[in-house]
């Protein structure tokens, strides 16, 4: 076993590699480490306790007014030594009172937003008695401290640390992102500065490892503050910065203010130490200053949350900017950590104050000032300086110079811009959910995005002159306090207030100042063929013309007709301004279609009427005017061919063989009016009025905005296509229905001719054989000439058959497509068409089954 000089100097050598060649600094070491075991840091300590219990008994004393505290130290202190569990009980009681005796020396004036510095002589004054009592502590037992001792060695070996008050001085410089004489930042002068520090260690003195690693975490405010500050500055020098940054810069030029007032009182309790000494001096006592590194550390410690904090908004405002801003800030603040979330709520107030500004004047007088682009409600760049002029009234006046209907004929500039209120309404401003707070929400964006373009529209649309009676009505909705984050449930009920205020106002002014429903009504009365003598009165009087070539027709001979079927029916009794709009039009044609296939009437509306009843709403009414007027003329063409040949083949036609067929076309006959009758009250009753009822409740209830209404308007329209066209949902299918429908319209028009001409060869006949019976009896009645011959009759009967068969299989294939409809409307169309076959429906079912 080595003796105890050699296992020391094999230790030695082993932490201290040079010694292992320096056999004289071995022997340095190796004699100052056996005065160090010699002396009290080796020995035991347990005969040191009753010194260390008097002087701890002579504090207590000192800082107590009773002597209960001294007894009750010396029974706690009895128990202590009793108890085997602690060890260094010496040790622990040392370090406790140590504790105890710089918690003393505290100072207790400091300034509010600093943690306490004391003045220098204050500082000298409460260290007066500490120092004393440590060096009686220590020097009393052993002659020398621990401190003593090691500032001895490296006295001797020439390694001494350099002073903490000049470090404290380069770290200060720190703090404010300036190097430091000692200590710097990496980077050459010019460049910006690194995130790594650079320590320069005189020849004579270093710096302690611990010293630097606390020197690295404090100079990370310096880091931060240059982050921050430079932000600042760059916004500062910087054209077109929106209002939310400048109101983040302006927040965080404030704090740096007060940051800079740190400093400077730091720096000022520093030099109230009085002049520094060079480092080579030694003797330069920290203490005396009140200021340490780990004091600094514990004192700038909020302000490292602070600076943290602020540098992530600084990272994240350079890719962000207005609302999103706003709304990264705000996610911060859910946040556990007391400090953040009030930290960011404070931001947020300041930062959120141009985002409310403009949000005020959006909700409540419907103005977007927005220079920077930072709102969530953004203005189309081509829509800025349109303002709708109201249309005066419409110069049409009575038709043709007489006080009748008041029908206009050619009012299209009158009208004004055909899609203007669409536009205005529906381009002019946009949503972008993606400037949009989440403080907010998207269903009060959404409200606050209706409120302002709700009343943009009534003050540049409908130039309603009431506007400044609404505005003041909806800036008292929050007893004109302004708008704030801290707010927000103040906001939302303004929101709603606000919303509900104008969405209101906008109805009203829709359906009292411009008669909205009643421009509705008008629609559903002439282009849905609602008022039936109207539609009667103008097929009548139009009937021979739209017979003939497109090509023949002419626009004012149409208008003419047009008013004569006003003033001969009940629609004479409907306002000018409702009659003033409608007109009748030919659309683009092709050879060889006639007057039927291109007429259509048209009701020309006008802003902001058009921002519902928009040019695609009118398209499908055309397009519902088309079929229904369609099928108005089949219903016409039906009823005479009946009422021709049910009275003529009574009265005018005596061919007995031909009794039964004509029967037999009466039957087919009956099929196709039962057949377009029922696809007519489908329409009119199923369709048209129950998608009106719905309509008209929405109306009544008055809820929601504008959009609202168009939607409901849009889906009234679309229900009506679909299901009057018989629209499938299937795709590749959509029209097959509709086309098979118009298929079997043009059979009953091919199978009314047929019969027309059946017909006039059966009188032609009927006619030769009443003569050749008056010859026979010896009178004379005319000339006895035979246009027809039995052979034209039969192929004529043959024809009006085929298109018989040929209708009903066009049915048969209606009502099989309709019983896979997707809508439940149609299929029970289907049920009702089927019993258009007469001679079917007595089939019994197994027949029916089988063919």
């Amino acid at each position: 076993m080595p003796s105890p000089a050699a296992a020391m100097e094999s230790l030695i050598c082993s932490f201290i590699p040079q010694a292992r060649r320096d056999h004289q600094l071995k022997q340095e070491l190796a004699l100052q480490c056996s005065d160090i075991l010699s002396s009290h840091i080796g020995q035991t300590r347990e005969s040191d306790i009753g010194l260390l219990a008097d002087l701890i008994k002579r504090q207590l004393a000192q800082t107590r007014a009773d002597a209960a505290s001294s007894l009750q130290f010396t029974n706690l202190l009895s128990r202590l030594l009793e108890q085997p569990v602690l060890s260094r009980k010496h040790d622990s009681l040392l370090f406790l009172y140590t504790l105890a005796s710089s918690s003393l020396r505290t100072p207790s004036t400091v300034p509010s937003f600093l943690p306490s510095l004391a003045p220098a002589s204050r500082a000298r004054t409460t260290s007066a008695a500490s120092p004393a009592i440590d060096s009686t502590i220590m020097v009393g037992i052993t002659g020398k401290t621990n401190a003593q001792i090691l500032h001895e060695y490296r006295t001797k070996t020439r390694k001494l640390h350099m002073p903490e008050s000049i470090i404290l001085r380069d770290t200060l410089y720190l703090l404010q992102g300036i190097s430091g004489k000692y200590v710097r930042f990496s980077g050459s002068s010019g460049e910006t500065p690194g995130q790594q520090l650079v320590f320069v260690d005189p020849s004579s003195n270093s710096i302690a490892t611990p010293t630097k690693e606390l020197i690295h975490r404090l100079a990370e405010m310096g880091h931060l503050f240059m982050l921050v500050d430079r932000f600042v500055r760059d916004r500062e020098g910087r054209s077109g910065v929106g209002m939310i940054e400048q109101s983040l810069c302006h927040h965080l030029q404030s704090q740096l203010t007060e940051y800079y007032r740190l400093i400077a009182v730091l720096e000022s309790q520093l030099s109230a130490a009085g002049d520094f000494k060079s480092v080579d001096s030694g003797d330069i006592r920290a203490e005396e200053s009140g200021l340490t590194l780990r004091r600094l550390d514990v004192w700038i410690n909020d302000w490292r949350l602070r600076m943290r904090m602020m540098s992530v908004c600084v990272e994240a405002a350079r890719d962000t900017h207005g609302g999103s801003l706003v709304n990264l800030i705000h996610s911060y603040t859910e946040n556990g950590d007391p400090f953040v979330r009030q930290f960011t709520d404070q931001l947020l107030e300041e930062v959120s104050m141009p985002f409310f500004a403009t949000l005020q004047k959006w909700l409540f007088s419907g103005d977007l000032y927005d220079p920077y682009n930072e709102f969530f409600v953004a203005i189309h760049s081509s829509l800025i300086h349109i303002q709708h002029t109201h249309p005066s009234s419409v110069s049409g006046g009575d038709l043709a110079g007489d006080g009748g209907s008041g029908l206009a004929i050619d009012n299209d500039e009158a009208l004004g811009d055909k899609d203007g209120g669409l536009r205005m309404w529906e381009t002019k401003y946009e949503f972008r959910s993606g400037m949009l707070p989440a403080f907010v929400g998207e269903e009060f964006g959404r409200k606050i995005f209706s409120t302002g373009r709700s009343l943009n529209f009534i003050r540049y649309s409908c130039h309603d002159s009431d506007w400044v009676a609404t505005r003041e009505k909806l800036s008292n909705t929050n007893g004109n306090k302004t708008l704030q984050y801290s707010d927000i449930s103040g906001l939302e009920r303004s929101i709603d207030t606000a919303y509900k205020i104008a969405s209101q106002r906008l109805f009203d002014i829709f359906f009292e100042k411009f008669r909205l429903l009643d421009h509705l009504r008008a629609i559903k009365h002439y282009l849905l063929l609602g008022h039936g003598d109207f539609t009667d009165q103008l097929m009548d009087a139009l009937g021979p013309s739209l017979s003939r070539p497109a090509n023949t027709l002419y626009r004012h001979n149409l208008t003419a007709t047009l008013e004569a079927a006003v003033r001969s029916s009940n629609a004479q009794n409907d306002p000018p301004d409702i009659l003033r709009r409608l007109d009748a039009e030919m659309l683009e044609y092709t050879h060889g279609e006639i007057g039927w296939d291109v007429f259509t009437l048209v009701y020309k509306v006008d802003a902001p009427l058009d921002t519902v009843l928009d040019p695609d709403s009118m398209v499908k009414y055309l397009k519902l005017f088309n079929h229904l007027w369609k099928m108005k003329r089949i219903e016409m063409t039906l009823t005479k061919g009946w009422m021709r040949s049910g009275s003529g083949t009574k009265v005018f036609i005596h061919l007995p063989e031909l009794e039964q067929e004509w029967h037999q076309l009466r039957l087919t006959v009956a099929e196709m009016i039962h057949f377009i009758r029922q696809m007519e009250a489908y329409s009119q009753l199923e369709v048209i009025d129950c998608s009106w009822k719905e309509l008209v409740d929405f109306i009544n209830k008055k809820e929601g905005d504008l959009d609202a209404l168009i939607h409901a308007h849009r889906s009234y329209l679309d229900r009506l296509v679909k299901k009057m066209l018989m629209l499938s949902n299937k795709p590749g299918r959509e029209e097959v229905v509709l086309h098979q429908v118009r298929e079997a319209f043009l059979t009953i028009l091919q199978f009314r001719d047929a019969m027309d001409h059946f017909y006039n060869l059966c009188l032609s006949e009927s006619s030769h054989r009443d003569n050749e019976r008056d010859h026979l009896r010896g009178v004379f009645t005319g000339p006895n000439q035979r246009s027809s011959s039995t052979e034209q009759l039969h192929r004529s009967l043959e024809q009006c058959r085929a298109y018989g068969l040929t209708f009903r299989e066009k049915v048969q294939n209606i009502v099989h497509g309709l019983q896979s409809h997707t809508d439940l409307d149609c299929r029970f169309l289907g049920i009702r068409l089927s019993f258009s076959d007469f001679e079917g429906y007595h089939k019994p079912k197994r027949e029916l089954q089988k063919s």
